[in-house]
């Protein structure tokens, strides 16, 4: 019966239209409140007792901020470009290009809500128009979004590091292959339904559109390289530099300069089509730590990691 009512609970929270996090916080909160002679101050002093010792758990909020810069940033629609560039000129090409996209994505953010967010958004709208069924293109999404919990850095992976006792290292290596792999599968099958059913297929549009998409989007694919050679570095040449949570906070803030400073889709630069350059507002690099998008921005993904933790 307890655990009926806090399930109430967490649901009647957001019936009435209380964020998902704040929901389970507060939700838990009461209930032990309520139910127990736990003091406030007791359930402060356990959170935090749980958290240590689990300073690799710190590697999630940085990976969430870097992914929100991502998505907020542009960088998802870039990736898409390159994508379609790439395979949107095969059966069904659309959908397997929201594939590669939601794989390409995965690298970033390790994150499997957050690709299918700033993914889906774009890709979904896309595919509707073109005369895919709902439900195909959602199912589509929606799968290749799971693509996250295997490819490095997943979210998933640090924390069963973490309760384990593993290396996130080693976990993140594991991730690669069984990623690739089943990435290729789901575009496979794609690419059998296409040709059975006869979805649509876009034109080729030469490999001047792939260079160009790819030259575009390379900034934030540059991410991936950035954490992976600083986990692991470069074979026969150097080691790795970073931990997996210096990685996370590394990815986090070259997210925040790519958003603001090179692509400036969000920030103290961003002005539609006619982007601003530093150079005729240098006091940008220090309104952009204050701006309403860094706010926003922050907010979303604080919510995310207080949903996840």
């Amino acid at each position: 019966m307890d655990i009926v009512l806090l399930f109430v609970m967490v649901i009647g929270f957001m019936l009435i239209g209380v964020p998902i996090a704040i929901s389970l916080g507060l939700s838990s909160t009461l209930f032990l409140l309520w139910f127990s002679n736990t003091s406030l101050a007791a359930v402060a002093q356990s959170l935090y007792q749980a958290m240590e010792g689990h300073a690799t758990l710190l590697a999630i909020p940085f990976f969430i901020l870097a992914s929100s810069f991502m998505s907020t940033g542009g960088v998802a629609k870039r990736i898409i470009r390159f994508a379609i560039a790439c395979v949107g000129h095969l059966p069904g090409g659309l959908a397997i290009a929201g594939v590669f996209a939601c794989m390409l994505f995965a690298a970033l953010s390790g994150s499997s809500p957050a690709t299918v967010v700033a993914i889906g958004s774009i890709v979904i709208a896309a595919m509707r128009q073109v005369g895919y069924s709902r439900d195909f293109a959602a199912g589509v999404i929606c799968n290749a979004g799971t693509l996250g919990i295997l490819i490095p850095p997943s979210i998933v992976m640090v924390v069963y590091a973490s309760a384990t006792d593993v290396s996130v290292g080693r976990m993140f290596l594991a991730g690669v292959i069984p990623g690739l792999m089943a990435g290729g599968m789901l575009m496979a099958t794609i690419l059998v339904i296409a040709i059975w059913k006869k979805l649509p297929k876009g034109e080729w549009q030469g490999w001047g559109e792939v260079w160009d998409s790819f030259r575009d989007a390379f900034w934030g694919l540059m991410l991936i390289a950035v954490i992976m050679v600083g986990l692991y570095g470069i074979p026969g040449i150097t080691a790795g530099i970073f931990t997996p949570t210096e990685a996370a906070a590394v990815a986090a803030v070259y997210a925040f300069l790519v958003s603001n400073f090179i692509y400036r889709d969000m920030g103290p630069l961003d002005a539609g089509e006619a982007k601003t350059p530093l150079w005729r507002k240098p006091v940008a690099i220090v309104t952009a730590f204050f701006h309403p998008d860094t706010r926003a921005t922050l907010f979303e993904a604080g919510k995310l990691t207080i949903t996840l933790m």
